[in-house]
């Protein structure tokens, strides 16, 4: 199925380790090379890409702006790259305001993220401070980009529940644990959050928890459509989590197997999931 209208990919990554440091990526060494607009055009040749959402991808605390500052020289040559979700310490309560203030002097900056699916104590993002830090973002009118396992999700929705204020996006439908099969508790868990209105959901990243074995339109069926289910199809974003998504799956194949989750459905939801819940919620 090919979508009569361009897309909006609310979740991509660019990252060159000559110029930045990623600790992470020490981990992951098909990852470990440069990933730049023009890889991103070759990867999803096919698919009508008309806008594109940066997120931070994980570079050291300290070269955060840095990172802001070299994807909008990239955003300069790459004309879709319309929205940043920036990294922001938010744990430091009220002191991240200057932080937030620099970032906010940057016009494609249209949110934050914390990345959270590494932090042990599941309460880490109840702490007072954490909560107070994620506060401050409603000054700016930024929106918090959640990056969690499903495992998180309960601390999680207290977050959203206690920052009503805040417009929230959770990353890669919470990370279920897809490769062994397993629904619950994710799915109600899911459930729970997405009764909050505050709260918007990607469709992204699905193929990587799958991965090795069940990267496939069936596998990955429902935990799609329960995602869709919860949120509703006025809530949710497709990401293409690019090249990330590279470990289990081409770009255009995790597309194709989304395309075939939503066979059945009218091209007024497939707009929404596609294109204008993106463009309203990133405000591009």
């Amino acid at each position: 199925m090919k979508l009569p209208f361009p897309i909006v990919d609310a979740h991509v990554h660019f990252w060159n380790p000559a110029k930045l440091n990623y600790p992470w990526l020490a981990s992951v060494p098909t990852l470990s090379c440069a990933f730049l607009p023009e890889h991103y055009s070759a990867a999803a040749k096919t698919a009508n890409v008309s806008k594109m959402i940066f997120v931070e991808c994980g570079c050291v605390a300290a070269q955060s702006l840095d990172e802001i500052n070299w994807i909008s020289e990239l955003a300069a040559r790459e004309t879709r790259l319309k929205g940043i979700v920036a990294q922001a310490a938010v744990e430091l309560g009220t002191r991240v305001t200057g932080e937030l203030a620099m970032l906010a002097k940057n016009p494609r900056v249209k949110g934050v993220r914390r990345n959270l699916q590494g932090e042990t104590d599941a309460s880490f993002c109840l702490q007072p401070d954490f909560v107070a830090g994620v506060r401050v973002l409603q000054k700016f009118g930024f929106t918090f980009d959640l990056c969690i396992v499903h495992s998180q999700l309960p601390a999680v929705t207290q977050l959203v529940a206690r920052c009503p204020e805040v417009f929230f996006v959770i990353d890669h439908c919470a990370k279920p644990a897809i490769r062994d099969q397993k629904l619950d508790p994710w799915r109600k868990h899911l459930c729970e959050l997405a009764a909050l209105p505050n709260v918007a959901c990607k469709i992204s990243g699905l193929v990587t928890e799958a991965h090795p074995v069940r990267c496939n339109a069936p596998n990955l069926k429902p935990y799609a459509r329960h995602a869709l289910d919860c949120f509703g199809f006025d809530r949710v974003l497709f990401g293409g989590d690019w090249p990330v998504c590279n470990i289990a799956s081409s770009f255009e194949n995790w597309l194709a197997a989304l395309n075939a989750i939503l066979t059945d459905e009218p091209e007024t939801n497939l707009k929404k999931l596609f294109q204008t819940n993106a463009e309203r919620i990133y405000r591009v």
